[in-house]
């Protein structure tokens, strides 16, 4: 029961934000943060909204429903806050945390692949690609990665991430057919989001 409504809300978030701002007004900024917040700095919460939550609130800001400078900067600063946190997790508790049972073992093999792979770049890379965006870095801080290095990064990929998405929705979320099909929209950003990630797990397969 609990999957499906979180499934619903994922594919529904322009219905579930238009009630959140009806109810809460100012406060729903505050509630966009928190959830960008945690799904980049909390790798327990890897499957909250990212992309589709900052589209559909760059739709409803060119709506005149939120305003799109605030939504910029609070959006920005959670995203670049959240990894930050999640570097300093990582890098203090990293060796002990992974250890446990409570983080998905194949999705932080899947962010060590990335690093490999990319390299630092991993940090701006991963920016859009879900569940990779919330453990690279937190296998940053456990790999000791220069930490100027990694908030350059991390600013550069916040901002460029943020910017994408937020005026993707303010263009085009205000578009007849968009707005008519927003949940066909979110979906298929979802899905587009994922590519790397199913292209990543079947390289390894292949292998």
């Amino acid at each position: 029961m609990i999957d499906f409504l979180f499934i619903d809300f994922i594919l529904h978030l322009d219905k579930y934000l238009g009630i959140i701002i009806q109810n809460y007004g100012l406060l729903t900024y505050l509630i966009i943060f928190l959830i960008i917040f945690c799904e980049t700095g909390l790798v327990v919460t890897p499957l909250l909204p990212g992309d589709s939550l900052i589209f559909i609130a760059g739709a409803f800001a060119a709506a005149g429903f939120l305003n799109f400078f605030y939504l910029f900067f609070i959006i920005a600063i959670a995203a670049i806050l959240g990894d930050s946190l999640n570097y300093s997790v990582g890098n203090y508790f990293g060796r002990k945390i992974t250890n446990g049972r409570w983080i998905n073992k194949e999705y932080l093999d899947r962010t060590r692949d990335f690093f490999e792979n990319y390299g630092n770049r991993t940090i701006i890379l991963a920016r859009f690609i879900p569940i990779i965006r919330t453990f690279a870095p937190f296998v940053a801080g456990v790999g000791k990665m220069n930490y100027l290095g990694f908030l350059l990064y991390n600013i550069l990929g916040g901002i460029l991430w943020v910017g994408i998405f937020l005026f993707g929705g303010f263009f085009f979320g205000g578009i007849p057919f968009v707005k008519e099909n927003l949940s066909y929209f979110i979906i298929l950003i979802v899905m587009i989001s994922f590519i790397p990630l199913i292209y990543e797990f079947l390289k390894r397969k292949i292998r």
